[in-house]
């Protein structure tokens, strides 16, 4: 599996080094609101993430498409305007996300997996395909990775009961008379 033409490490050419170091930081609120700030500097974009995160981040080749067939026509200052601003709020965007807790990160995907099957099974008539595999995911990932969620691994928990139950009352409302699965 490699970087598709679409993947940040593409557009910035950094990849966050991963290590078996757990860190064990609090998430500091004001550090969050203060990173705004602190990448309006003049500094380098990444002068400014060694400044925030530390070195932690490899770089990667500069360019990693020069071979590209299509780099013959050269952009228009518009486009390569245009190129530039949406990677600097990319990146800005990855900035702030990597100094969320990724449990958090986890428990929005888990909610918004439940809402997306709630969609499925609200709609008229239910999508129980739909909803069944937007279930299943949420299971794979309260169940998969249990307290490791945090504070709101019970709620998670209870989320996921509720949707199972769901699903089985309007699988069964909506069963033709007389069927059997």
């Amino acid at each position: 599996m490699g970087v598709s033409p679409t993947s940040p490490q593409l557009l910035f050419g950094r990849v966050p080094h991963v290590t078996d170091e757990t860190s064990e930081q609090d998430f500091d609120h004001d550090e969050f609101d203060n990173l705004d700030d602190d990448l309006d500097d003049d500094l380098d974009f990444d002068e400014a993430l060694d400044a925030e995160f530390g070195s932690g981040f490899v770089q990667l080749d500069d360019d990693p498409l020069d071979d590209d067939p299509l780099d013959d026509d050269p952009l228009d200052d518009d486009t390569v305007d245009a190129i530039e601003a949406a990677q600097r709020e990319m990146a800005e965007a990855r900035a702030r996300l990597a100094v969320v807790p990724a449990e958090v990160v986890v428990i929005n995907h888990v909610m918004g997996l439940y809402e997306l099957g709630a969609i499925h099974l609200s709609a008229t008539p239910p999508d129980l395909v739909q909803a069944a595999l937007a279930i299943d995911a949420v299971a794979c990932l309260v169940d998969g990775l249990g307290d490791r969620l945090g504070d709101e691994a019970p709620t998670m928990r209870d989320a996921l009961n509720n949707i199972r139950l769901a699903f089985v009352q309007i699988k069964g409302a909506s069963a033709p008379a007389g069927s059997v699965d």
